[in-house]
């Protein structure tokens, strides 16, 4: 489930934005957001390893933070920034999808069928989530076999070249690389899917921390050397100008247009699956959220259970986020309010539960440091080329605080509501 949600919104939507940030040194931006997201996952692992359960993320600020403001905002940080990936492979698989036609200008069709994949995706999980584990299961596979045909063959066709990403450190700076690495950041957090499956897992104190090692340390290896081979194939100003479905262009001179119609083909196949996987995964974060009576919950008449209403819920956002904003916004809102989330998480264990996980203190400092610096500087050059994405960001922040202050204000623990039984 980690890596089908990591390679679903990471290599395919990001390759390109991260080498308009970074330049030439964009193949290390995913390596050093790596290591970012290695010290990150430090607290999830220990957390996993003392509480696992279904709840995850949820769960794990909760004990931290008790049932409270931070707890319940920061969940739905987590829960905007999953459901605004998805938003973001829905436009990816749009975008790559019409590369196999002559559209002409035809903008909105990335959108049409990005909502048309996110309907697919809701009803393949009204179906059954057996079903939805073991296709999550397969395409995890065939994601992780197909990135590897394509980095090794477009590093073999180019007699394994490695001109075109060399290092030149006059062509980008520090800030810039650091925002790449901050979106570097969001091809990997679909490892804290896994959290959800504690209560699941056989033996999960021990096998929910080795499953995130184990998909970040498959992720990386992929990440780094898909990189090269777009490296390898295509210049910065290509890679920038065919950002959005850099992978299909970067097949042409590797493989020739069959080449491309399947890189075309399997970036299809990873996106449908990895839009079906987070859906299964944020649409039962949610409903925990509910249980937990941290958000609010009606059933404005809708059928089924309340798994059906999150659901329901969390393909609508997604929905509408796919129709308003284009791909580079879309994923600089969700890197943003993971980061924020991630760093609550770290300084919640260094806080009130360091001692009782057995935490090691530097390990947590280093973790809330990088995120601070890697956000800081993401935001800077955002702030220098789209004004709009802080402001978004600032907005969305007071919001989501805001609300749900106010709800835990007037919203007191109540085991007999009958808004959060189960039906």
């Amino acid at each position: 489930m980690g890596t089908g949600v990591m390679i679903g919104a990471g290599i395919f939507a990001l390759t390109g934005q991260i080498a308009e940030l970074a330049g030439t040194w964009f193949p290390l931006a995913f390596l050093v957001a790596a290591i970012v997201v290695g010290f990150s996952a430090y607290s999830y692992v220990k957390m996993a390893q003392k509480y696992p359960s279904a709840g995850g993320i949820a769960m794990f600020l909760k004990k931290a933070y008790g049932r409270g403001l931070m707890t319940g905002a920061c969940a739905l940080l987590m829960y905007f920034s999953m459901v605004i990936s998805e938003s973001l492979v829905a436009r990816t698989f749009g975008t790559y999808v019409l590369q196999m036609f002559d559209t002409g200008d035809s903008s909105w069709l990335i959108p049409a069928l990005g909502v048309g994949l996110l309907l697919f995706a809701f009803i393949i999980n009204i179906l059954s989530n057996k079903f939805i584990q073991t296709f999550s299961l397969v395409m995890a596979f065939v994601k992780i076999a197909g990135l590897a045909v394509l980095a090794i063959g477009g590093l073999w066709a180019t007699g394994w070249s490695f001109e075109s990403v060399s290092v030149q450190p006059e062509e980008t700076g520090i800030v810039g690389f650091l925002g790449a690495v901050a979106l570097g950041i969001l091809g990997y957090k679909g490892f804290t899917t896994i959290t959800n499956s504690g209560g699941e897992l056989k033996n999960a104190k021990q096998n929910v921390g080795r499953a995130i090692i184990l998909s970040i340390s498959i992720c990386v290896v992929l990440y780094v050397f898909v990189a090269f081979a777009v490296g390898a194939n295509l210049s910065i100003e290509e890679i920038v100008k065919a950002k959005d479905y850099s992978l299909a262009e970067a097949s042409r001179p590797a493989f020739g247009q069959y080449g491309a119609w399947f890189t075309i083909a399997f970036a299809i196949i990873a996106t449908v699956s990895g839009v079906i996987a987070s859906v299964f995964a944020v649409s039962r974060m949610l409903a925990m959220l509910t249980s937990m009576q941290l958000v609010p919950h009606r059933h404005f008449h809708l059928p089924g259970n309340l798994q059906r209403h999150t659901l329901i819920y969390t393909v609508v956002i997604a929905m509408l986020l796919t129709i308003f904003f284009d791909l580079s916004r879309i994923a600089s809102i969700g890197v943003v309010f993971y980061i924020v989330m991630d760093i609550f998480i770290h300084w919640g264990i260094f806080k009130h539960l360091r001692e009782e996980l057995g935490a090691t203190t530097w390990v947590l400092v280093t973790a809330i440091v990088l995120d601070v610096i890697v956000l800081g500087a993401f935001l800077w050059v955002k702030a220098q080329s789209d004004i709009l994405i802080v402001w978004i960001f600032l907005i969305g922040l007071a919001l989501v605080f805001g609300a749900e202050k106010w709800f835990l204000k007037l919203h007191d623990y109540d085991e007999d509501d009958p808004h959060y039984n189960s039906e």
